[in-house]
């Protein structure tokens, strides 16, 4: 018995446009994610929804860099057809698109550069129990 080989060009493009919608929800999120560090970091509220976002920006991070760099959508859309693999050709324009990890960076490490200055200034200004507050803050877990 021979393999027939069934293309289904139609669900597969349909699967492609779902894969690259998730990416661009994905993507707003973790964007709404940085903008909300920034905002929180020079309006000097370095606290626990800053955390919960900069937690958001660096579990991408983690995942980007553990995937050598690339979007792990990539391969998906690769094996859906896309011939450059690419997730963010439909939803985000093509020069935005390609330069997502060149603004980010710098994004990113202004954003802990700002909290940090914040941890420090309240954790040197304040009192005892500002000092207790910070402490307990910095080394909870979730």
């Amino acid at each position: 018995m021979t393999a027939v080989d069934i293309s289904r060009p139609g669900l597969q493009e349909a699967e492609l446009k779902a894969v690259k919608a998730v990416h661009t929800l994905a993507w707003f999120t973790i964007e709404a994610a940085i903008v909300y560090v920034l905002y929180a970091g020079i309006r000097g509220r370095s606290d626990r929804r800053a955390a919960v976002a900069g937690t958001v920006v660096f579990a991408e991070t983690a995942v980007f860099a553990g995937n050598g760099f690339h979007c792990p959508l990539t391969a998906v859309a690769q094996r859906l057809g896309d011939s450059h693999g690419s997730v963010t050709d439909i939803y985000l324009p093509k020069w935005f698109a390609h330069n997502l990890p060149a603004i980010h960076v710098p994004l990113i490490v202004l954003a802990v550069a700002i909290h940090w200055r914040n941890l420090r200034r309240q954790f040197r200004s304040g009192s005892a129990g500002t000092r207790t507050r910070a402490r307990a803050f910095l080394s909870r877990e979730g």
